[in-house]
């Protein structure tokens, strides 16, 4: 049982994530949130569904979104609303 547990345990430290697998997850999360009624978002509400992905990251994927004319961001700080680009903008 111990060596099975050794086993396990050296095997855990050799799985990791796919390259771009918290990118996506950003991404999808911005897609969960523009689904929502309001279709607007903070900052703080996309890091909650990305557990496990740095600020920054977040910040990144955000800024590859607003460049590629996805998303737009009205103001600035922690209380920057982020939501889909509309057809008329």
């Amino acid at each position: 049982m111990k060596t099975a547990y050794r086993d396990f345990i050296d095997r855990v430290g050799e799985v990791k994530a796919p390259r771009g697998a918290k990118r996506q997850m950003v991404i999808d999360g911005i897609a969960r949130l523009l689904a929502r009624p309001n279709a607007t978002f903070r900052l703080a509400d996309l890091e909650q569904l990305c557990p496990g992905v740095s600020c920054d990251m977040v910040r990144h994927v955000l800024r590859e979104q607003q460049t590629a004319g996805l998303i737009t961001c009205a103001g600035r700080g922690a209380g920057a609303l982020w939501s889909r680009v509309g057809k008329g903008e």
